[in-house]
């Protein structure tokens, strides 16, 4: 009997836990040395494992999204040919999808990273066919619920063809255009990556050769290796055939598909809006909304609402409706706090840092979810997610409407650094400049209306969040411990909203009593 061989993924560099996006043998298939096993996709790069032996597979120990390192254990081999030497037994690489680059002919110039955000529309085309731009130009602007963000050229090129319009969604991987890349140097890319990443191949014209092949698209195509001999074994070129995998990975099934149908590609079948609200609500019977000739009554004006407005509307409707908001008030004597943070701010004077109440509301927030951690939670189907981290956002008034910057970290920074932190973060929400992994990760979060005034409000839960404090103008009131001697204190009215499907009445009211207490006496979390 053959003797079992286990397979383990190769020295990968610094990558670890990398998900496996593509198998590409199955148990009882005969292997050769350097045929491919499986596929990895890091943020940075695709990699193909190879078989280091020939042999029959045995068994496959890992599927499609698990992450491996190196040494983790792939499949096992009933071992019957020759091994390849280690230093040959690497993973081929290939580029990542965003952005695509070549050094010349015609590169396609993809949507980046931009975090959890899906279907963001474009709102701004900087650029037409034709023009001339160079690496970290602005193309496009996109503008989510939260933010406008600008796509820069990740390479210097001509414009030859742009494959989104005004309105269109995006997310990350999206083509948005082509640019003839007029020998630009590689180095002219988006980020630099890592050793590991292999150097785009020589390139060639714009050409179709004798096989029908456009030999640049070919090129650039989003594909691994193996896919690449497939499809040069199959004559079909990857510039037409479009990827079903993430971020439009061109897979073998593709390529299979699209030579068994002669070059057809099935038509992606329309997306119908959900029927039903995000977050598992149900639909609502409701009257239709009255249609109303407001002008027959009196002069009017009609002013289209943002589309920060218009986004962040239909999440807060979504929130309002589909958790169970109860809010409880409270009240906190920060007359020694106030003291102290003048003091503080007299001292900071020359740094240029000046320290307002939310930056000590943040600590004593951190405190508070740590002796109530249902709070700093999150629901996921039946199960209650508990984290260990401490982000706390900050809801900022911009020109644009509402936003929730997240500082991150809280429970590891000193009051002067959340206080620095907050400013920068305000001043890039007001300029609309705020990136989407600075609005994300938050877990608790304040709403603040500072001295505009108000004794208490009902703030609505920032979803996934299943708590939100507001805060409304301190002010000041008598106030007696004993109904004999009486003073002025300065009182901070609370509203805390909390979701009722997690939290209930009691712990919500102790929470507001120990946050209130800590803010009285800021010694207990500062000390």
């Amino acid at each position: 009997m053959n003797q079992a061989i286990d397979i383990k993924v190769p020295d990968i560099g610094d990558f670890k836990d990398v998900p496996v996006i593509e198998l590409f043998v199955k148990v009882g298939d005969l292997v050769n040395p350097e045929d491919p096993l499986v596929s990895l996709e890091s943020d940075k790069a695709t990699m193909e494992v190879p078989a280091p032996h020939g042999g029959v597979v045995r068994q496959i120990h890992v599927k499609l999204g698990d992450a491996v390192s190196e040494g983790s254990l792939l499949m096992q081999f009933e071992g019957m040919g020759a091994v390849v030497p280690a230093d040959t037994a690497k993973p081929s690489v290939s580029a990542p999808p965003s952005p695509v680059n070549a050094p010349a002919g015609l590169a396609e110039i993809r949507i980046p990273d931009i975090g959890d955000f899906k279907d963001v529309p474009v709102i701004e085309i900087f650029v037409k066919v034709g023009d001339t731009v160079k690496a970290e130009d602005p193309l496009v602007s996109l503008e989510s619920d939260k933010a406008t963000m600008d796509v820069p050229a990740p390479l210097g090129g001509v414009v030859r063809e742009i494959r989104v319009k005004l309105g269109d969604t995006v997310s990350e991987g999206s083509i948005i255009m082509a640019l003839a890349t007029n020998d630009a140097p590689a180095t002219a890319t988006a980020p630099a990556a890592p050793a590991l990443l292999a150097a785009p191949a020589p390139a060639a014209p714009a050409v179709t050769s004798p096989s029908g092949v456009d030999e640049a698209a070919f090129r650039l195509a989003y594909a691994g290796p193996a896919v690449r001999k497939l499809a040069r074994e199959s004559g079909v070129d990857l510039g037409k055939v479009r990827g079903s995998g993430a971020h439009g990975r061109i897979l073998r099934a593709d390529v299979e598909a699209f030579a068994s149908t002669g070059g057809q590609t099935a038509a992606v079948p329309a997306t119908k809006p959900a029927s039903a609200p995000a977050g598992g609500g149900t639909g609502l019977d409701l009257l239709p909304w009255p249609k109303v000739d407001f002008a027959k009554f009196g002069p009017v004006e009609r002013k289209e609402l943002s589309r920060i407005k218009k986004i962040s509307g239909a999440n807060l409707h979504r929130n309002w409706v589909v958790i169970p908001h109860v809010t409880t008030h409270d009240e906190a004597d920060i007359t020694d706090l106030e003291q102290f943070r003048v003091q503080m701010n007299k001292e900071l004077e020359k740094s240029g840092v000046k320290i307002s109440m939310l930056p000590f509301m943040m600590k004593a927030a951190v405190a508070t979810l740590k002796a109530f951690p249902e709070f700093n939670a999150s629901l996921d189907g039946d199960s209650l997610v508990l984290k260990q981290y401490y982000h706390i956002g900050f809801a900022a008034d911009t020109p644009n409407g509402l936003m929730v910057p997240v500082i991150r970290d809280v429970d590891r920074k000193t009051i002067p650094e959340i206080a620095r932190e907050m400013g920068e973060l305000a001043r890039l929400a007001r300029e609309g400049k705020l990136k989407p992994d600075q609005m994300s990760g938050g877990t608790f979060t304040i709403s603040s209306l500072g001295g505009i005034g108000g004794v208490h409000f009902t703030p609505i839960i920032n979803a996934p969040e299943v708590a939100i404090m507001g805060v409304c103008k301190s002010f000041w009131r008598q106030h007696s411990s004993d109904g004999k001697t009486w003073a002025s204190r300065l009182t901070l009215p609370l509203s805390l909203s909390w979701d009722h499907r997690v939290i209930d009445g009691a712990a919500a009211a102790r929470f507001n009593v120990y946050f209130a207490n800590l803010l009285a006496d800021m010694r207990r979390v500062l000390f």
